[in-house]
């Protein structure tokens, strides 16, 4: 034994340099053949070296033969030269970095050719892949997933290679997949799975298509009873504390399964039922949420879901996104609406109330807090976000595909109703809503991406709903006017949206930019089609903004009965409906949440110290290039003027190339960027104009009504706002002007420009309540 294990210690060091091996394959395939079942490394008596297994060819090689490699490689191992474990371990080892040098593009053809030759001798006299497969059914974890990556890497090698699969893995894993529940390999199976599609869809070779093809033909008809028979158990056997971790486990890697099937899919084009089990028959697997199974089972479920609706599957496991204009695939639109219609259905049924929510700190199943410790017990907000998010895309997608106002009304009350219900059920005092567009600010402000892509989302629903009611109420004032409030009772004015938004980050434009030139969010799509609707929807925003100043002038000081009644009496002769801040039951403008470091100059001071840990990467470009985004094209307008832009923005969008910034460029474009304070700092500054109406702790209804009225009350919000994109425009003009913004910006600053001009002319507006 320790004559083998000196020659696969120099067999090690050679494999790790690509060095050339001298010796004859066959010796070198006998020392690497896996001589030990998983009874004999289960049980506590270990066996000696088996000569039986090898007769006497051990001593026919050289040790000696082996030069020893460069010195700079220090192998410190604790291996037990008398320990089959660790033998086989780093037999595993070698062989996993012999085929990763076979697939390697850089090795001498020669290497690579004699390192073949080896890997062909141990799968056919000494059966590898059945070791490999034999070593599932033991109990050393560490030795079965080393074998569980080797043979991944084996199976990718013989797809690759010699465009074959690996009859003795098909037939094991058709018999798993036969067995379940009772095979305890399962998890093996799918880890093993999952690993060859990564490889796949990793790979660079024209014939992958083709290599998936063949890969998943072979129990693809098997999988749809499988998918089944997993979503009917409930696992009830989870109560056993012996199970769970078993249990667990074998979820984790089913969901991971399922997430990489679906992102080939969409990668490659194929349409296996396997890949579209999951859209189509989601509504069974809803129930994992009343499951006695770990949270983090639920969260990786609640946020696949997510990732499908957005589709951004396998993403974080393949380290690529999508292509930004990829074709648009019919067949995916209809299997995203499937899902979309089947979670809606599943929520109308009840599934929000029965959702956990822990009142523990999320730690995406790490560690807990000590017991006792209730200084950090928070929402969970990762499973508040995937949920909310979820039911947002999902009713998205279910309204651009009605044509009924009256459906889409319907729809929009009862699921924004359902979401804003479990929203403040769980909430704690320092999240409560004060209007209910704050949830969306709320709920994701940790989370940039799916922030913007609950505010996109959103803002997709009011433009849908919008056009629907307009058309259906043929635009009358009183109409439109109740279609407002209603957006704002279910917290989805995209106005509202948008401030929250810009106090959030203190209205620094830096921030803004910075989002402009990820690619990690979608937020130049939401940009670009909330400018588009700032332009046609001006006098709507300045009531907004009137209603938010006087909020925070009143200092959360609840509104005078007059005042109500004032409001009530002028509501109930323009329309029936609520004022835009209100309450479940009162017809009263409920405050804001004021932050007192957010008014007059403390603005100024805070501006640079705000969301300084979201420093996205920073792309460049060549002249002529453009930014990718999370998106896949700018939404539909009604004017030949709009859609002309649109046309230039998605030509901009089509041809984009993203580089990272070295460090010189990313900081030439800060200090271009900063340069904007220095020459703004007057640009609408109409702060001066203000009247200083927080001097009075209460307001009566005389002052609310001026300062509803009074076009000063508006400069606040709507200058800070106006401010902040006139700053975000300059900078990019100067971005640009210097080559250094990562794509065409034109179309964007048409926009802007467009809205610098709103300040110029004063609105009409003819009533406060919306």
């Amino acid at each position: 034994m320790e004559t083998s294990y000196q020659v696969l210690e120099q067999l090690y060091k050679k494999v790790l340099l690509g060095a050339t091996l001298e010796n004859n394959s066959q010796e070198y395939a006998f020392h690497l053949s896996l001589s030990f079942s998983a009874q004999d490394l289960s049980s506590s008596n270990f066996l000696k070296w088996p000569s039986v297994h090898r007769g006497d060819q051990a001593s026919s090689v050289n040790v000696d033969a082996f030069p020893t490699p460069t010195a700079s490689i220090n192998l410190k191992m604790n291996f037990q030269v008398n320990n089959p474990r660790d033998i086989m371990l780093l037999q595993l080892t070698i062989i996993k970095m012999m085929i990763t040098k076979i697939l390697s593009t850089k090795m001498e053809f020669y290497i690579k050719e004699k390192y073949s030759e080896i890997i062909e001798i141990l799968l056919k006299p000494y059966e590898l892949e059945s070791k490999l497969i034999s070593t599932f059914h033991g109990s050393d974890k560490l030795l079965s997933h080393m074998a569980a990556k080797c043979l991944a890497s084996l199976l990718y090698l013989q797809l690759r290679e010699k465009a074959i699969t690996n009859k003795t893995w098909t037939a094991f894993c058709l018999k798993t997949l036969s067995d379940y529940p009772e095979s305890n390999a399962i998890s093996y199976c799918f880890w093993t799975l999952t690993a060859v599609i990564k490889e796949i869809l990793k790979a660079t070779c024209s014939q992958k298509t083709d290599m998936l093809k063949q890969f998943l033909t072979s129990f693809d008809s098997l999988f749809e009873v499988f998918y089944s028979s997993v979503f009917s158990q409930h696992f009830e056997n989870c109560q056993d504390s012996s199970l769970k971790p078993q249990i667990t486990n074998f979820l984790i890697c089913f969901l991971e399964f399922l997430e990489i099937l679906i992102a080939s899919r969409i990668h490659l084009k194929l349409y296996f039922t396997c890949q579209r089990i999951f859209y189509l028959n989601v509504f069974c697997a809803l129930d994992i949420i009343t499951w006695p199974v770990h949270s983090l089972v639920k969260k990786k479920f609640i946020i696949l879901i997510k990732r499908c609706l957005l589709h951004k599957v396998g993403e974080d496991s393949l380290n690529t996104s999508f292509p930004t204009l990829m074709i648009r695939d019919s067949h995916l639109d209809t299997d995203v609406l499937a899902l979309g219609n089947a979670f809606l259905q599943a929520v109308n049924l009840g599934w929000l109330k029965q959702l956990t929510v822990s009142g523990k700190p999320s730690h995406f199943g790490g560690s807990e807090v000590q017991p006792g410790n209730n200084s950090l017990v928070v929402p969970d907000l990762t499973m508040l976000r995937a949920s909310s998010l979820v039911l947002l895309k999902s009713l998205e997608i279910k309204a651009q595909n009605c044509t009924s106002a009256i459906e889409v009304k319907v729809e929009l009350q009862k699921f924004m109703s359902e979401l804003l219900t479990f929203l403040k059920q769980h909430l704690q005092s320092s999240l409560k809503l004060h209007h209910h567009c704050e949830w969306l600010s709320k709920i994701f402000i940790e989370q940039d991406d799916d922030m913007l892509e609950a505010a996109n989302a959103s803002l997709g629903i009011y433009q849908k709903l919008t056009r629907t009611w307009n058309e259906a109420a043929k635009g009358t004032t009183q109409e439109k006017e109740t279609w407002d409030h209603q957006t704002h009772e279910n917290g989805l004015n995209p106005h509202c949206i948008f401030l929250f938004l810009l106090k959030n980050i203190d209205f620094d434009a830096t921030v803004l930019l910075d989002f402009l030139i990820s690619s990690e969010t979608c937020f130049l799509e939401y940009f670009v089609r909330y400018l588009k609707l700032l332009q046609v929807e001006r006098n709507h925003f300045f009531k907004v903004c009137k209603l938010f100043d006087t909020a925070e002038l009143r200092d959360d000081v609840h509104v005078s009965s007059t005042f109500t009644s004032y409001i009530e009496k002028r509501s109930s002769n323009e329309a029936t409906h609520q004022p835009l801040f209100c309450g479940t039951n009162y017809y009263a403008l409920l405050p804001l949440t004021s932050d007192p470091t957010s008014s007059g100059t403390n603005n100024e001071q805070r501006d640079n110290q705000i969301m300084k840990s979201k420093q996205p990467n920073l792309l460049i470009c060549n002249d002529n290039t453009s930014s990718p985004g999370a998106f896949q094209s700018l939404v539909d307008y009604d004017s030949s003027e709009d859609s002309e832009e649109e046309s230039v923005e998605e030509e901009c969008l089509s041809n984009i190339k993203q580089t990272p910034l070295n460090h010189q460029a990313n900081t030439k474009i800060r200090e271009t960027v900063n340069m904007t304070e220095e020459k703004n700092q007057n640009i609408f500054d109409f702060n001066a104009r203000l009247p200083d109406l927080k001097k009075s702790s209460t307001l009566s209804s005389f002052d609310c009504e001026a300062a509803l009225n009074n076009t000063a009350s508006q400069i606040v919000i709507s200058s800070k706002t106006l401010k902040c994109l006139k700053e975000l425009e300059e900078a990019i003009s100067r971005l640009q002007r210097r080559h250094l913004f990562p794509y065409n910006p034109s179309a964007l600053l048409k926009l802007l420009k467009h809205i610098e001009m709103i300040n110029n002319t004063e609105p009409v507006i003819k009533t406060v309540s919306i």
